[in-house]
């Protein structure tokens, strides 16, 4: 699901992707439905792409929004209640324990929590991506 979802630099909010152009990309955003293009020029991140750096290596971020979604029972995280950068910090190492704290900064944890609540005001609480269905194994029907 977080594959279609993506963040666009300079742009605020996220967007669905809808479809693909020459040269370019039609989005929509989650929250207010506007579709716009998104050019070549822009630097697009699919959220299915991004992974947090963490001591035994790097997690998906789509891990790491379920586990904030089980946190707060599928409820938004008020972002300014948490305080300052220490408490910000703390509350993360809750969901992520084992995250780089060199590499991950507290802008990146604020983000990754206002990603989090656009999501859910939008209706998006699947984040783990689904499996495929594996295609069934041919050799039960040429053995006929």
């Amino acid at each position: 699901m977080l594959k279609t979802i993506l963040s666009i630099s300079g742009r605020p909010g996220l967007f669905r992707l809808i479809n693909r152009g020459k040269g370019m990309l039609i989005v929509e955003d989650i929250t207010s439905g506007k579709r716009t293009p998104a050019y070549a020029r822009d630097k697009v991140i699919s959220l299915g792409d991004i992974s947090i750096y963490t001591d035994e290596g790097d997690t998906p971020l789509s891990g790491v929004l379920d586990t904030v979604k089980t946190k707060n029972d599928g409820k938004p995280v008020d972002i300014k209640a948490l305080g300052k950068d220490e408490e910000i910090r703390a509350y993360f190492a809750e969901i992520l324990p084992g995250f780089d704290r060199e590499k991950v900064y507290t802008t990146d944890i604020k983000k990754l929590l206002s990603w989090y609540n656009l999501l859910i005001s939008a209706g998006i609480t699947d984040f783990l991506p689904q499996e495929e269905e594996k295609p069934q194994d041919n050799a039960e029907a040429t053995q006929e």
